[in-house]
């Protein structure tokens, strides 16, 4: 069997050690693969190939793509004997050699599943007859486009939007929501919050807080499903995923065991997560374990949007901005700030009704936010 000498700084063992990471699960950048922090850091962003030096330099001297093979090392690591085994098959090795022009559509799962092609894996890749669209691009007047490579970043956004959304039966509630109350209470709570931890309270804090409060009354919607679906969890805190934009791509930091904060906590580890994700110092596991998520477009002006749920979660709030608006008032027309809020629920857990259930009291407390502070 390949013996290989496991290469690491101290630097990524130590961070290994703090976020329960195996080293012999993580494939090293450094010279002779030599583990680096950056590898541990982002070994628990998406579910890896985990393939050894002398294996993958095999692969590459033959082309192969190892997507989605499974191998024989600890945790299914591809080792050399696994690639060897696969170039010696003629049918194999057609079936795994890299297109240049694309990615293999239906990349094999498992060797034995590599065994038995079907016709339909042997058929040429549709991606290869491009001709229509080389031509439309060398029609194109010269400067008018610019393509460029994805980020690993906007791949890993990729695969979790078309997981999630395809792979999940997904509904949808909106509700307008009367923010006097709230805001009033907001301006009440700036000074003596800033006061007291030196940030600013902002509305998407108080929303916030109104959620988990809410959360922790409806166990179905901080819950989540196994991959398998066979297994619901329902959760007895509230981890809160907030989704936070950046050039960059998405990330959505998440507030440990927020249901145990006061108002005055809450806002001072918001703002630390969100501080570190612009300036890229969030860690992996300050990233995972989420219960719940919010994505918040109000305040770029957004009227109304919903959100994909940010897996397992079971579902997601999306929180638009506020508008004056005219609305009937006891018999009156009178004008009054009112925000969209829109609950998009996986439906293999939740079911309308509760989903319905769980808005009404959020709408409630929004509405009414003095037992916020209770």
């Amino acid at each position: 069997m390949e013996t290989v000498k496991l290469r690491a700084t101290p630097a990524a063992r130590a961070l290994a050690r703090r976020l329960g990471v195996k080293l012999t699960n993580v494939t090293g950048t450094g010279y002779k693969g030599r583990i680096h922090r950056d590898d541990i850091a982002g070994f628990n962003y998406e579910e890896k190939v985990h393939v050894s030096p002398l294996a993958r330099r095999i692969a590459e001297e033959h082309n192969i793509e190892l997507k989605g093979i499974k191998g024989s090392g600890h945790n299914h690591k591809i080792m050399k004997e696994d690639v060897l085994q696969l170039i010696a098959d003629p049918q194999v090795k057609a079936m795994l050699t890299r297109d240049k022009l694309a990615e293999p559509a239906a990349p094999p799962r498992t060797p034995a599943a590599v065994q038995q092609p079907s016709q339909q894996a042997a058929a040429p890749s549709p991606a290869k007859t491009t001709t229509p669209a080389v031509s439309t691009a060398s029609a194109a007047p010269a400067g008018s486009t610019e393509t460029v490579p994805m980020t690993q970043m906007r791949k890993i956004i990729s695969k979790r939007m078309m997981e999630s959304y395809f792979g999940i039966p997904s509904f949808i509630q909106t509700w307008e929501v009367d923010m006097t109350n709230l805001l009033a209470l907001r301006k009440q709570l700036i000074e003596p919050i800033k006061e007291k931890t030196g940030k600013k309270l902002t509305v998407t804090d108080l929303i916030s807080v109104a959620v988990v409060k809410t959360l922790m009354k409806h166990k179905s919607i901080n819950a989540s499903l196994n991959k398998e679906g066979t297994e619901i969890t329902y959760h007895n805190y509230v981890n809160l995923g907030m989704a936070v934009g950046m050039d960059e791509g998405l990330l959505v930091p998440v507030v440990k065991n927020a249901d145990r904060m006061s108002l005055s906590e809450f806002v001072v580890a918001i703002k630390d997560l969100t501080e570190r994700t612009f300036s890229k110092k969030l860690l992996p596991d300050e990233q995972a374990g989420s219960t719940f998520s919010i994505s918040n477009l109000g305040m770029y002006g957004v009227d109304e949007f919903t959100a994909i749920i940010n897996q397992p979660n079971a579902a997601i709030l999306s929180v638009a901005s506020t508008h004056e608006r005219i609305v009937p008032i006891n018999g009156e027309a009178v004008v009054r700030p009112i925000m969209k809020i829109s609950l998009t629920s996986d439906h293999r857990i939740i079911d309308g009704l509760t989903a319905a259930k769980f808005m009404t009291d959020l709408k409630a407390l929004l509405e009414n936010p003095m037992t916020l502070l209770i």
